[in-house]
């Protein structure tokens, strides 16, 4: 997969070998792990069937959410750049009919141009 593959070597992604043995347990059969992204401590991970939200919560991270988006349920999406005063950058995704969009920031560490791109290769198709 040339996309991806030319991603793999950006700060904030994650390996697709890292993230088999870490979250593995939560793929359907014949899912894949394609790439990931490290966003402070949560984890955006792109499968060949959908988007997986690993949310790491409290004060010890051993509380953690899975959110499971399947491509198909993307209904738009949208990116906004740090800066120069404000250094983080933002994703919205808008989910079925849900008039309000998950929102995500990234630190400079995660090129966000590199997360609108995968999500455009799956969301796109």
């Amino acid at each position: 997969m040339g996309l991806l593959s030319n991603l793999k070597g950006n700060a904030g992604v994650v390996s697709p070998e890292k993230l088999e043995t870490d979250y593995g347990q939560l793929l359907a059969e014949e899912e894949v792990i394609e790439i990931g992204f490290h966003v402070f401590r949560d984890i955006f991970v792109f499968t060949n069937y959908r988007l997986m939200l690993v949310d790491v919560q409290g004060l010890t991270g051993k509380k953690v959410e899975y959110l499971s988006i399947p491509y198909s349920k993307i209904t738009k999406f949208s990116i906004e750049t740090a800066g120069h005063f404000d250094s983080d950058a933002e994703l919205k995704i808008w989910i079925g009919s849900d008039p309000e969009p998950l929102e995500k920031e990234f630190k400079k560490k995660v090129n966000i141009y590199d997360v609108q791109k995968v999500l455009a290769t799956y969301v796109l198709k």
